[in-house]
């Protein structure tokens, strides 16, 4: 035992931040693995799996509050094999479990407390439990107590219960997915102008017009709804899908679910109007709103979407991104174990640190001496600064240098405060997520210096997240030298779409080669029995009790919409018609689904919709490549296969027999059918641009 502590259990070994902050609880901890589950068989107790991660704040209250109480750990420890997980290293086995809580209970989430029998089926399960009885919940002593009695009396009843549940599981898990439904259709009907006009519908139905975003609070940025917003007006000039879209962006950036002084998302406002969150920072929202804001740019060329994409990259910059180039997961809710403590303000530190200017920046940020939440103050934007400056009769020039220079002094006053822990593993989806980000920011904010962190990133995965065995397989996570756990399917998913979007920063052709071998290798091992989706477990994994095909658009996009979009830009790219094929199958079993809930399925929304007026396959060939190929990427078309190169490449069908010219020529193409080439960049947005608006015709 650690002489410093007076528990340790086995979790002191591990890699994971959430499960080292459990290493010294008196509950006698066991990471999932074998040790743990042979004990639990040979033993016949019941296993409780108890799911988290690193910033999540009511897994903090609730260890405070149980797994640090010896009395508790006693109890824990002589009736149950108790195992900790953080749902960040291994999400197959949360998406198992949260499946099945959300069966038995109805609604999830985190901490993520499930009760298994000695052969990890579960039979009972929640979320977080009160230490007292409260919130019409048992308190977790009675619940432990209730289970007890419950596997000492009625064991037979708690393994019935966890077949039923098996089975429900199983079932629910194939419905999506019979044969039968990828046939029923043979035409080009299966999605319509009509269907997008549906989902449009149905999105605006659930839209806040007052505060942005979808739904009442809690409130996601659901950045994937705002992208299918900005596409639906691209396709149809419908001006109410694009002002919501931008109401979303500008009020979240306004609020404190944004940080005011140093940039970063929060993962979610607990009020409708984006004050409060809880205040832990993902590196995954930031990626998906940096990509966001990357279209909200180029549709409007507004200043205040290209100065966001900087502010939000620096923030990942300063405080995500390690040494070797690779992104850490998260920044923690609580500090000094207080939720949002780093963050707030009490006005009379602002007027102590800014004098004379603390009116003025009070003013602008909403901050009072009663406070704005819980007698403290989150700073946020109520009004935009050119009203402000209007109203209150200053220059908008000089009152945004005197709010720069205000923001900088409580950036370094903020700085000597005990800053929020960070968990400090990388995650191989997450960052290929955010590096698509600052690969595709990269190319609409040219000379920014994002291609070079982009390539940093990527040589960071291929050193670090691949495995130590021949060919394509990948690791899931790294830490201190470390990779663990065979890559899911949204880590190959995410690097496909990543490499993708990195070959159009420079043109390098070995990064769509690298997309080619990482997506060979996701056919070949993650594949269902009908060769259609994909199981987001790997075929040579063992430990969980089934595998699993993901198909909502959670917080992230599902590894199946992802996938679907890699299999059409890469047929394009490397002429494989059966992945085409494919990816056209995924869509029509998936379709109906979409089209009745968008708001859960933004990712395949947002792939349905581009397919009413098809991919456009653009080539450029000729000396001055680069510089017209970039033009076209700092142009909104967002259903496009882009290659450029100064020759014809017969490697690539799309590249193949295309005359170069002094400057460049632009070929716009369908299924390698080419229109004269463009010589002029005008003409050629002019036309794409009509091209793209969708009637009412089915996808052709």
């Amino acid at each position: 035992m650690n002489s410093m502590h007076k528990h340790t259990n086995h979790l002191s070994s591990e890699s994971s931040p959430y499960l080292l902050q459990h290493a010294h609880n008196p509950v006698d901890w066991y990471p999932w693995g074998k040790e743990a589950l042979e004990r639990a068989a040979s033993e016949q107790k019941m296993i409780l799996v108890s799911i988290g991660y690193s910033a999540c704040h009511w897994c903090h209250v609730m260890e405070r509050e149980s797994f640090e109480d010896e009395s508790t750990a006693r109890v824990m420890n002589e009736h149950f094999i108790n195992i900790k997980i953080d749902r960040e290293e291994r999400p197959d086995i949360d998406h198992l479990y949260m499946d099945a809580v959300q069966a038995m209970t109805g609604s999830g989430g985190w901490p993520l407390n499930v009760f298994l029998t000695p052969e990890k089926k579960p039979f009972y399960g929640g979320t977080y439990f009160p230490p007292v009885k409260a919130f019409n919940r048992p308190s977790w002593m009675e619940l432990l107590q209730g289970l007890i009695s419950l596997w000492a009396e009625k064991r037979n009843e708690a393994q019935a219960q966890a077949e039923n549940l098996l089975a429900h599981l199983q079932s629910s898990s194939n419905i999506l997915f019979k044969k039968a439904d990828f046939i029923q259709d043979e035409g080009n009907t299966w999605f319509t102008k009509d269907n997008a006009d549906a989902m449009f519908a149905s999105i605006m139905r659930t839209a806040d017009t007052e505060w942005g975003g979808f739904g009442k609070a809690p409130k996601f940025p659901q950045t994937f709804t705002i992208r299918f917003l900005l596409q639906y007006h691209h396709f149809t000039d419908n001006s109410e899908a694009l002002n919501q879209a931008l109401l979303s962006l500008d009020k979240m950036l306004c609020g404190g679910i944004y940080d005011q002084l140093a940039g970063g998302l929060a993962r979610y406002s607990t009020d409708t109007e984006w004050l409060a969150p809880h205040f832990e920072k993902m590196l995954y929202d930031n990626a998906l709103l940096t990509d966001v804001l990357c279209d909200a740019w180029l549709v409007t060329g507004k200043e205040e979407y290209a100065a966001a994409i900087k502010r939000t990259i620096s923030f990942v910059r300063q405080e995500l991104l390690n040494k070797q180039g690779g992104f850490y997961a998260a920044l923690d809710a609580d500090s000094e174990d207080e939720e949002g403590k780093y963050y707030v303000w009490q006005k009379e530190e602002i007027e102590k640190i800014l004098g004379n200017e603390a009116e003025l920046f009070c003013d602008f940020f909403n901050v009072s001496a009663a406070g704005n939440w819980e007698g403290k103050n989150i700073l946020r934007i109520l009004q935009p600064l050119p009203d402000f400056a209007t109203q209150k009769g200053y220059d908008a020039d000089a009152l945004h240098v005197q709010l720069s220079a205000a923001i900088e002094k409580l950036k370094a006053a903020r700085a000597q405060r005990i800053a929020p822990g960070l968990d400090d593993k990388s995650i191989l989806s997450w960052n290929a997520m955010m590096l698509q980000a600052v690969a595709k920011a990269a190319t609409v904010l040219p000379n920014s210096g994002y291609e070079n962190m982009a390539n940093g990133n990527f040589n960071f995965i291929l050193k670090n997240l691949s495995a130590d065995t021949p060919g394509a397989a990948l690791m899931h996570t790294w830490k201190n030298g470390q990779a663990k756990f065979p890559a899911f399917l949204d880590d190959y998913a995410c690097l496909i779409a990543a490499c993708i979007q990195l070959y159009e920063t420079a043109f390098d052709e070995s990064c769509l080669h690298n997309a080619h071998k990482y997506c060979t290798y996701v056919i070949d091992n993650f594949s269902d029995e009908d060769k259609i989706f994909f199981y987001y477990t790997n075929t040579a994994q063992t430990d969980v009790i089934i595998r699993k095909k993901e198909i909502y658009d959670g917080a992230t996009p599902s590894g199946n919409s992802v996938m679907a979009s890699n299999l059409l830009k890469l047929s394009i790219i490397f002429n494989e018609p059966n992945w085409r094929s494919r990816a056209e199958q995924m869509m029509k079993a998936i379709c109906p689904l979409v089209i009745k809930y968008p708001g859960s399925f933004g990712n395949w929304a947002c792939l349905l919709l581009q397919q009413l007026s098809g991919i456009n396959e653009i080539a450029v060939v000729g000396k001055k490549y680069l510089e017209m190929a970039g033009e076209i990427l700092r142009t909104y078309i967002p259903e496009k296969v882009m290659m450029a190169a100064e020759y014809q490449r017969k490697e690539f069908a799309l590249l193949n027999k295309k005359e170069s010219s002094e400057n460049a020529l632009i070929y716009l193409c369908k299924n390698y059918t080419c229109t004269l080439p463009y010589t002029d960049i005008n003409d050629f947005k002019n036309y794409i641009e009509q091209k793209n608006k969708i009637s009412n015709v089915a996808a052709q």
